[in-house]
Parts: C-alpha cells; structure tokens; sequence
C-alpha cells in the first residue's frame, strides 16, 4: 500500500532567495520556479510517484533519499507544494532493495495515472524499472543507484545522482597523469568486488593506467599476505572497495604493514556513520566522495542544510541526490506539465544549482554532469569529519558520451 503526501511548508528552508528562476524553455543557474507562484493549487494534482529502499540493506540510503526529496520540493516550489497551480502529490512505495517490488509498485503506479517515478536506491531496481518507463511512456529519474547501464537507458530515463564512472575517474585524479601508472584494486573476491575491477580497468585503464587486482576472501580475517602482495606490486594508486563487518581489521593491517607509506590509497567515502570504521587508519587514507556535509556552500545546499535540521536531520551522503530529484520532478512538470515528452525535452539540457554546485544534464545520454570531490577524514576525540580536500569540475569527470537507446 502507498503512503501519499503533500509537500507543506519546511521549516525555514524556502527562506533562501531563488534569484535567476528561468522561464520557461531556459537554463538558469537556479531552482524550476513553478509559473503558478504563490497562487493556492486549483487544479487537478500532479501525481509522482517515490520508489525507493525504505526498508533492506539500502535503508539508510533510502531514507537519506527521501527526506532531502521533501526539502527540494519545498525549496523548488518556494513553499507552495503546487506547479502551476496543481498540488505535486507524492505516493510512496517501498521497493526494500527488490527488483520484482519494484516492478509491481511502478506497474501500480503506472495504473493510477502517474506519469513520473523518481527513486530507485539499488541499481539491480534501476535497471528493471527503466524498461518500464520506455515501455509505458513515464518519466524514471533514477536516485542513488550508481550503475552505468542507467545512463543512456533510453528516452524516458534520467538519473539525480552521480554514477560510477564519475567514482572511478574522481580516484584517478589522485595521481595525475595516468599514462604508465601503475593501479592496483584491492577488494572482496564477490560480484560486488569484481564489478569495482571491471569499472578500474575500463576507466583508469584507458586513461593509461596498468590496473592489476588482488581479490581476497570475503570472511578474510588475516590479511597481511594480501597486503604483502600489494606492496609487491608498488602501485602508485592502490583503490579499496570493501563492504563489510571486518573493514576495520582490514584497514589496520594495510596501516601495520607499511602500504600507506608506499602508495596513495583512495576508497569511497560512505554515510557518516561508517567513519569511524577505518580507526587509525583515517587520516592516512584518501576519499573519493559525491558529497558529504560541507563539500559546497551555495543557495540550495544552505536550504537543504536548514530543512533537514527541522527534521532532526544532518546533511549527508545522498541527501544531494534526493533534492536534485526534486528540482528535476519541479523542471518537468512546470514545463510540460502532462506531456511527458515535453518533460523529457525540459530535462535535456538542462542546466541549474544543486546543493554540490553547477549541474547539467546532458542531452545525448542523460547523463548528470557535476562536480566530485577528495576528502581526508578529521579526528577529534571520538568525532570524526570529512574535510574538503578539491573540488573537480564536472568536466573533469564526465563519462563518455552513451547514446540514449
């Protein structure tokens, strides 16, 4: 069953200035103003649908998903919950990181009359609902999955957050010049390991890297003959993909056996509650992040910071992602209203402010184009905090072009 919502006023979020609000068929720098101002909402209500992991594994990042999603509606509407006059009503379903419930809760959606499907934490769930937004002629703004294979989907598929590539090439940067550098990708021998490897070897390896890979068991709780055989391959970009309870014992053998003395080591930075997880380790590592508290100051991230604290809530990991959606949902309906290839034609192209700066979604691939960041973690007594380290420009890490299928 569907929890359905209206966005009302958030706190003080809509209390940041939307100067630059374009019109319609323009790019501007700011929110999707809605032409219906502060006008009451009249007509017929605009009917999205959220499709989301607020249950399973991803929960944590669903939840970060859709309380930020709230504060951009409020903040790309100024206030009002409406677009041109129509209320924006939100039915919610919980996918728990399923494909098939995916399926069926967009299948449902789709026969209710709604035209718009924002979402998707998993990416196994990306992939399996894109078809269905080709096939049925709706709107997909993908959220947190980070897979490639959304971008370029089809017609009727965008996404809100970053994706792999962006990852990949942001960790590449960390050693300038890949021609002749020597990577090597130290992960879990799982799919989730080996789909890091194929990702290494595809960016960085065509940038001129030699990627070589050492594997290791996923219950692994020795791990000094794997550090050992890292350091005998003296990268000079050793790149971490570790998902699990034994990260911490992991991270305190490469420190022990000297890998941080002879190679930069990168890895993705996770949800504020994992940063205690590298213990010593911390401050030797460095971060490939999308976003994080801090990592931007402009408009929307000041917005986004203010409604989730009237929430009880702390900027963090994919609160950008949920917000983006938002303004994206606020784009195409102020300009295409029910159409949904007039919404498709609003997105392409478009340019605006997000809460991490300058964004563009471009027209040949949908991809979303945007800045990444490098961070070290900060250790004060038991509080740990990701400090900025640099800000890349969106160019700097854009995938290739994939044509839309």
């Amino acid at each position: 069953m569907s929890k359905r919502w209206s966005v009302a006023l958030v706190g003080a979020a809509v209390g940041v200035s939307l100067a630059a609000c374009g019109t319609p068929g323009a790019s501007s720098p700011g929110a999707a103003a809605p032409s219906g101002g502060g006008a009451s909402a009249s007509g017929e209500p605009y009917k999205v649908g959220l499709v989301y992991s607020k249950t399973g594994a991803l929960s944590a990042y669903g939840a970060q998903y859709r309380e930020s999603f709230t504060v951009g509606l409020d903040y790309a509407t100024k206030g009002t919950g409406a677009v041109n006059g129509h209320k924006v009503e939100i039915a919610e379903q919980d996918d728990a990181g399923d494909p098939a419930k995916a399926v069926t809760a967009v299948t449902g959606l789709v026969g209710s009359g709604t035209k718009i499907v924002a979402g998707s934490t998993s990416s196994g769930v990306a992939l399996q609902v894109a078809p269905l937004a080709k096939d049925n002629k709706i709107l997909f703004i993908s959220g947190p999955a980070a897979t490639d294979a959304v971008t370029g989907a089809n017609k009727y598929t965008f996404r809100s957050g970053r994706q792999t590539y962006q990852d990949i090439a942001t960790a590449g940067t960390m050693v300038g010049d890949l021609t002749g550098k020597k990577v090597t990708v130290f992960a879990q021998d799982s799919a989730f390991g080996k789909a890091n490897e194929s990702g290494v070897k595809a960016v960085l390896g065509a940038k001129g890297a030699t990627v070589n890979t050492v594997l290791v068991p996923a219950a692994a709780t020795d791990f000094t003959p794997f550090s050992t055989q890292v350091k005998s391959q003296k990268p000079d970009l050793l790149f971490v993909a570790w998902a699990g309870t034994n990260a911490t014992q992991m991270w305190q053998t490469l420190s022990q056996q000297g890998v941080f003395d002879t190679t930069k080591v990168v890895t993705g930075l996770d949800i504020k509650s994992s940063h205690t997880l590298f213990g010593d380790a911390g401050d030797k590592i460095s971060f490939l992040s999308h976003f994080f508290a801090g990592a931007a100051k402009n408009a929307p991230y000041t917005a986004l910071e203010t409604g989730l604290k009237a929430q009880g809530k702390e900027v963090d990991l994919f609160d950008d992602d949920g917000f983006v959606a938002a303004q994206m949902v606020v784009r195409a309906l102020s300009e295409g209203g029910g159409d949904v290839d007039k919404m498709v034609t609003a997105l392409e192209g478009w340019k605006f402010e997000g809460p991490k700066g300058a964004m563009e979604i471009r027209p040949q691939d949908h991809a979303l184009l945007q800045p990444m960041f490098t961070a070290k973690l900060s250790k004060s007594g038991s509080t740990v905090t990701p400090q900025l380290v640099t800000t890349l420009a969106p160019a700097d890490v854009a995938p290739p072009v994939t044509p839309v299928k």
